[in-house]
């Protein structure tokens, strides 16, 4: 509930009245997050220090739902300032994000380790029988006794300060991270003047080359680093944002500067003058095992792992080897294919030799060569796919998709305030009488100086119910992404990945505007780490299915469908390089594993950073490993991202994602019926159940990996 005294009229501290209780962007200042933090944290003192002095015996009621519902303005007024860091990152934001940051890990443990407040919780879980307590009431005792059990309750005095001094250290370094990452990205480009162009510019797509050339122009109007306006004009400029590196890397003949590309952009933060980040993951990865065995655990995965679908780091190991073990064998048939390629290519005779044409096949091959063998096999690629997936038609697309399965519907606001322009905003309702608001859906989808690159769902507000108003507090979330602009010459025109990243992060938007939970402890995309990306990944599939396809994917030139020999084509390749793609998904895994699964303390120093990273992810390489090139220093996920002892998950929910399809299939994959089922079991539950209960509720059965290997084409004798 908001604060409703003046507090100098600071927006964050008042209820919202803009349409919706949407977020007042139009009238939020930087200046107001630092005191609406401060404040917000008083008043959750404040609530705290009334729950230890109760006199009453501790009941549900008076401790634990007091707690959850203690720091409401607390959490909203930070998702609202870490979401304003991900996509306008000012030098004034993280500033301000050094301070903030501290501030609340400092309030997280002085809650997590208040002897008196845990004491009235271990009261309440220890009398849960006798109370007869259950639903979500047993579930939210359950994760806060947990929590603070997992998080220092029971430790000493000396040992909690210990705690404390490692999570603000923590805080701070996992800032420190991103933000060299963001600026290691955002310092690079590839610079390519009118003269260079014909050499330069080889076999990429016209537009591609667009792009390139509107990115000088802007660069040029903007102004250098240096200040110098007349270094970059009539030109081309590629970055290392993912819409710029991708097709360069995929398209460009010129191998020279596929290879000077590559090294920028897998050299990021690592082994730099300014933003090196090789100190920074040393101190996290090793900050992290002196918290797990403070903790009395042996290790920092030990410790997360205890509340995952997985729940040992053995099982982890023995799933991502086994894996490894299917995939290994078809990815050395598809490096061993592309290998033949590459030669060949150095054997034809050409008019003009291709720069840099010599050598073995390099990782900065893989995707030019991987494109044209798919090509070759199939005759289809992203530029031949692109006119048919316009940014307006696909998001189009994926609402007609949420309509046939779960009758929803979405209606453009335009009297709800916006942080950036370019945003757009939907109000989202369902039933087929009876409209019923469902929530806020926000979309941001172009990239911009000051915002990270990459995809995620953003989370404003969080459903909760009231009990004291009788209120369903609607969720109001959103996607951002980083697609290419339209041009004076075309719309915006995705390629098939990112298409399936805009129905991904859907799927996320959907876990959280469907929940219907009590607290918002337990809402929407408050699950088991392993479990969050079911909703998403299961959303991917319908991108690759004609009956979908056929709702959006038309010509933006002539209005024409996506003839079904695409359609046909799409399908077929989706096998394609399966091995390699699991492969590299293991490489992440096991890396992870490498810095948290640790028992024993680090004896690696920053320089020994890539031969410890090496050792780690030996057993999936198979092409040669590029001196400078390093993934840890610019993983992102693990380091600053929230996925610790967890990207293994990507894996582990496609095994999940692949089952759930599978019955889709088996039903059509519009089924209503269907639909509700996983809305009612799955979607609209977030954390009130062990996800591996809500699994079975909808499937009847527990997931087989079956589906996911005959998917891949990995249980079969051949792959493509």
């Amino acid at each position: 509930m908001k604060n409703k005294n003046n507090n100098n009229n600071n927006p964050l501290l008042m209820s919202f009245c803009a349409p919706f209780g949407a977020v007042p962007f139009d009238l939020i200042k930087n200046e107001h997050f630092l005191p609406a933090i401060e404040s917000a944290i008083r008043e959750a003192k404040d609530k705290l220090n009334a729950i230890k002095k109760d006199s009453a015996r501790p009941t549900f009621e008076n401790t634990v739902a007091a707690l959850a519902e203690s720091s409401g303005t607390l959490e909203q007024t930070k998702n609202i300032f870490f979401h304003l860091h991900g996509v306008h990152s000012s030098d004034e934001i993280r500033n301000l994000a050094k301070k903030i940051s501290p501030l609340l890990s400092n309030f997280a443990n002085d809650v997590l380790l208040d002897e008196e407040l845990f004491s009235k919780i271990k009261t309440v879980w220890d009398e849960r029988e006798e109370t007869g307590l259950n639903g979500e009431a047993l579930k939210l005792t359950e994760e806060y006794h947990s929590d603070f059990v997992r998080n220092g309750a029971l430790l000493s005095v000396p040992e909690k300060e210990k705690l404390r001094k490692i999570d603000e250290k923590l805080s701070e370094l996992s800032l420190l991270f991103s933000d060299n990452i963001l600026k290691a990205t955002h310092n690079y480009v590839l610079e390519i003047t009118p003269a260079e162009a014909s050499e330069a510019l080889k076999g990429l797509p016209d537009s591609v080359i667009e792009d390139a050339e509107i990115a000088a122009t802007a660069r040029h109007k903007d102004g250098n680093k240096d200040g110098n306006k007349d270094e970059i004009k009539n030109g081309y400029v590629f970055t290392l944002d993912l819409h710029s590196y991708i097709p360069f890397m995929k398209y460009a003949e010129n191998r020279i500067l596929r290879e000077r590309l590559y090294r920028a952009y897998t050299s990021r933060s690592f082994m730099k003058e300014n933003h090196d980040n090789r100190a920074i993951v040393l101190e996290i990865a090793r900050l992290r095992q002196q918290r797990a065995k403070l903790l009395g655990y042996p290790s920092h995965a030990h410790f997360v792992l205890e509340r995952r679908m997985a729940n040992q780091v053995e099982t982890v190991q023995n799933f991502l080897h086994s894996l490894l073990q299917k995939a290994r064998p078809f990815a050395e048939r598809e490096i061993a294919e592309m290998k033949a390629l590459h030669q060949k290519s150095q054997q034809t005779p050409q008019q003009t030799p291709q720069p840099g044409a010599q050598q073995e096949l390099m990782p900065w091959d893989y995707a030019f060569y991987a494109e044209k063998l798919k090509m070759e096999k199939f005759n289809i690629d992203d530029e031949i796919l692109r006119p048919y997936f316009q940014l307006e038609k696909v998001v189009a697309g994926v609402f007609a998709v949420a309509n046939k399965l779960y009758s929803l519907e979405f209606e453009e606001v335009n009297n709800v305030p916006l942080y950036h322009p370019e945003v757009k905003v939907y109000a989202v309702s369902t039933g087929d009488s009876v409209r019923k608001f469902v929530g806020l859906l926000y979309m941001d989808f172009f990239p911009r100086t000051q915002k990270r690159s990459g995809a995620w769902m953003l989370n404003l507000q969080e459903q909760y119910y009231d009990q004291h108003t009788a209120t369903d507090h609607r969720p109001h979330v959103g996607i951002v992404c980083n697609f290419g602009r339209p041009t004076d010459t075309r719309p915006a025109l995705l390629s098939l990945n990112e298409v399936a990243t805009l129905f991904h992060e859907f799927g996320h938007a959907l876990h959280g505007l469907f929940s219907q939970c009590h607290y918002r402890q337990l809402s929407g995309t408050n699950v088991f780490w392993d479990f969050v990306e079911l909703p998403s990944q299961l959303m991917e599939n319908w991108v690759y299915e004609k009956e979908s396809l056929d709702l959006f994917a038309k010509d933006y030139r002539t209005g024409n469908p996506i003839p079904n020999e695409y359609i046909e084509k799409i399908k077929a390749s989706m096998q394609f390089h399966q091995g390699y793609s699991t492969l590299r998904q293991i490489t992440f895994g096991l890396l992870d594993l490498a810095w948290h699964a640790q028992d024993k303390e680090f004896s690696i120093e920053s320089d020994d950073i890539d031969k410890f990273e090496q050792q780690a992810i030996a057993a999936t390489q198979l092409l040669p490993l590029v001196e400078g090139s390093n993934i840890s220093c610019a993983f992102s996920h693990i380091f600053s991202g929230g996925y610790s002892s967890g990207y293994y998950s990507y894996k582990w929910a496609e095994v999940l994602d692949a089952d759930a399809f599978e019955y889709f299939l088996e039903k059509g994959i519009f089924n209503r019926d269907l639909g509700e089922q996983l809305k009612q079991n799955i979607l609209s539950k977030g954390g009130t159940m062990h996800p591996m209960e809500l699994y079975k509720n909808f499937r009847g059965k527990e997931p087989s990996i079956g589906a996911l290997l005959m998917r891949a084409g990995l249980n079969s004798g051949k792959s493509e």
